[in-house]
């Protein structure tokens, strides 16, 4: 039994991207031209350069990472090309060898540049401060500012050479097996081959028997390929920490602490103010247990639909909706997101060989970004493509940085595409009458926020206790990965949802543990930040959007407090985190209260 949203045609069918603006296919010899090109700049760059960066003036200096820059965003146009194409089709062979090929030569290029960073990085502090504090500079202060603090972490240029080339053979490559592992891996579900993304669709089906067949079956293929999973885990666990140690980081966190701009202390803080709020989870699924008329909550229930949410949007209608809502806010964002639809800059619909998931590109700022989704047509894929908008209109105003500094921390980069999910939220509930609509639409927003919150923490948990473990008894059984995932779990659930065995075993899809290890808690700390700032803009009426645009615009050029002042945001207040917690907790109220208006 297939599901509503995949039965029903959408109208995303043949709403695919067109990546000429980078290249005009895997054929194009501009390809191999820049890749030269390229080649032969990094190759002058540093017959320039090398060992003459303590004799440069401002200007010049400004000129070297002028220059510097160039050549990284050269590099990263052909990067960025051949990632977009290999997720739209990983079991192609072609884009799998492109790619690697030019994984293979960034390492190369970031040989023969790794000396500029060393030489600045490793500058006495008399001539770096006469530098940062140069106008001639201003423009790079940041960058350089960011790149010094990494001193006590960088090696010699040899070792950090030897590092670069062997990533390509180790993490990396295990990151991309994993990938094409998973995204070629299929789940047999009524006489059919799914492919991740749509038996987790299941999950959501309005019949029970449907959704507990489905984690079943996905159970059962995770089961068979748990071996490697839990190989795949150690080996990039042990890498992660013999490059903490080498690099002399004093916990597994702290090297993703330093690329998000943030301190160990205010992690801490979000994580124990969090994790203290364990109660609000418990609290809504008590509700929807009730609601749903269940006994038990099983895992496989969370995402269960309420009956009024069963509705199936077309593509035309999430573009409007999107774009209506974003308009309210500033016609600016309606401009700049209406560009991604009328210019192709979106691959929209799930096809065989693409990769599941979502996802927003920022390129490199000579081009635009492009937005990767699987749109079957439900009111989550809506929020998908709200989400996912957001990252890229922020990913086009903060192109005028440039291509050091127009990437935000991990931590501020989930800002703007959660404030675009809360603004077609809101348009969604002042426009419809029904509370029976209202709860389903109201639930739909509370998981979502539980699922970037509260899940996201207790999976920062998880990584906690995987890689302290890891670290101190050597390889870890599966049956320990478990365990560690079921505690943290469970303890976020409390009693309103009963894990079932099967669920033990899921920590060993998630990408993210692999790929960017401490991510996740980037996630729950730009939900918060957005709650925030949400109930600012409710406040402060139309006089928030021009000011919240500015700082989109300036993208990571400053650091993440300092771009959030003008909004009234302080990432340093012990109570900072409770606002956007509260606001959570007014999401369930409003829940109940709407449950007892149908009631009463």
């Amino acid at each position: 039994m297939a599901t509503q949203a995949t039965q029903q045609r959408t109208g995303a069918e043949e709403v695919r991207w067109d990546l000429s603006d980078l290249y005009a296919g895997i054929d194009d010899p501009q390809i191999e031209r820049d890749i030269a090109q390229t080649t032969e700049r990094a190759d002058a760059f540093a017959a320039t350069y090398r060992g003459r960066v303590l004799s440069l003036s401002a200007e010049e200096l400004y000129r070297a990472i002028a220059e510097f820059e160039a050549i990284v965003e050269a590099a990263n146009r052909l990067g960025v090309f051949a990632h977009l194409l290999w997720t739209t089709d990983a079991a192609n062979a072609r884009y799998g060898a492109l790619l690697q090929r030019l994984t293979e030569w960034e390492a190369q290029l970031q040989q023969k540049l790794v000396f500029f960073e060393l030489e600045w990085v490793n500058a006495p502090d008399d001539f770096a401060q006469a530098m940062l504090a140069h106008p001639a500079l201003a423009h790079y202060r940041h960058w350089l500012e960011v790149t010094r603090r990494y001193q006590p972490h960088r090696l010699s240029e040899a070792e950090e050479k030897i590092l670069a080339e062997k990533s390509v053979t180790g993490r990396s490559a295990w990151a991309r097996f994993f990938s094409e592992l998973m995204g070629n891996t299929r789940y047999p579900f009524d006489g059919e081959e799914l492919t991740q993304a749509a038996i987790l669709a299941r999950l959501y089906d309005p019949d029970r028997s449907v959704r507990q067949r489905a984690a079943q079956a996905f159970t059962d293929v995770l089961r068979q390929q748990l071996p490697t999973l839990t190989y795949i885990f150690n080996t990039l666990a042990a890498d992660k920490a013999s490059d903490d140690r080498l690099r002399k980081f004093p916990s597994w966190i702290s090297s993703r602490n330093l690329d998000n701009q943030v301190s160990d202390a205010v992690v801490e803080a979000l994580i124990e103010a969090v994790t203290a709020r364990y109660d609000i989870v418990a609290r809504y699924y008590r509700l929807k247990r009730s609601l749903l008329g269940l006994d038990r909550l099983y895992d496989y229930d969370r995402y269960a639909p309420l009956p009024a949410a069963e509705g199936h949007y077309r593509w035309e209608q999430a573009r409007d909706m999107v774009l209506e809502a974003y308009g309210k806010f500033h016609p600016q964002m309606a401009e700049i997101a209406g560009q991604f639809f009328a210019r192709s800059w979106i691959d929209a619909p799930p096809y065989p060989g693409k990769r599941s998931g979502a996802y927003s590109a920022s390129t490199v700022p000579s081009v635009h970004p492009y937005v990767f989704m699987n749109f079957t047509g439900s009111a989550r894929d809506v929020m998908t493509l709200a989400h996912e908008l957001g990252h890229g209109v922020h990913q086009y105003l903060s192109r005028e940085q440039g291509m050091l500094q127009q990437h935000t921390p991990l931590t501020t980069a989930e800002m703007a595409s959660t404030f675009g999910e809360m603004l077609v939220f809101s348009d969604f509930m002042a426009r419809e009458s029904d509370p029976a609509v209202r709860l389903a639409m109201l639930a739909h927003k509370i998981e979502d926020t539980f699922a970037t919150v509260f899940r996201q923490i207790s999976m920062n948990r998880f990584e906690h206790a995987m890689h302290t473990a890891r670290r101190t008894e050597g390889e870890l059984s599966s049956e320990r990965l478990s365990e560690f995932w079921m505690q943290t779990q469970q303890a976020m659930f409390g009693d309103s949802v009963e894990l079932t065995e099967n669920y033990a075993i899921w920590w060993s899809y998630v990408p993210h543990f692999l790929q960017v290890p401490g991510y996740v808690y980037a996630y729950a700390f730009g939900e918060l930040l957005v709650l925030a700032l949400f109930a600012r803009y409710r406040q402060e009426g139309d006089s928030f959007a021009p000011r919240y645009l500015q700082v989109l615009r300036a993208g990571g050029s400053d650091w993440p407090e300092a771009i959030l002042a003008p909004l009234g945001v302080d990432l340093t207040a012990p109570d900072f985190w409770q606002e956007g917690l509260r606001e959570i907790e007014s999401l369930v109220a409003q829940a109940e209260a709407l449950v007892a208006q149908g009631q009463g």
